[in-house]
């Protein structure tokens, strides 16, 4: 049985796609074009990426809370209804 996490796997992909620049005072920015407004600052390289996903998990929260419709990434679509699997009783 192999053990999905879907919003994990989500996210590692939209994080692929991102793109960093250095800007001129040597702090660096971080975005991910498909997810509009998802975009990072920080100091250093690994800071924005830190940051950048942060951004993105709450952007994705958020989205699905107000009924946003998210990106398809990888074709991974978050915004199918989650379907339920029957439960057997322990």
């Amino acid at each position: 049985m192999t053990i999905r996490f879907i919003l994990s796997e989500y996210v590692d992909r939209a994080i692929a796609q991102a793109i960093y620049d250095k800007l001129e005072d040597g702090t660096f920015t971080g975005r991910i074009p498909v997810c509009k407004g998802v975009i990072a600052f920080a100091s250093t390289l690994r800071e924005c990426e830190d940051e950048l996903r942060s951004i993105l998990e709450d952007w994705i929260l958020l989205g699905l809370k107000l009924g946003h419709s998210l990106p398809m990434i990888d074709n991974i679509d978050l915004n199918k209804e989650p379907t339920l699997e029957p439960m057997d009783t322990v």
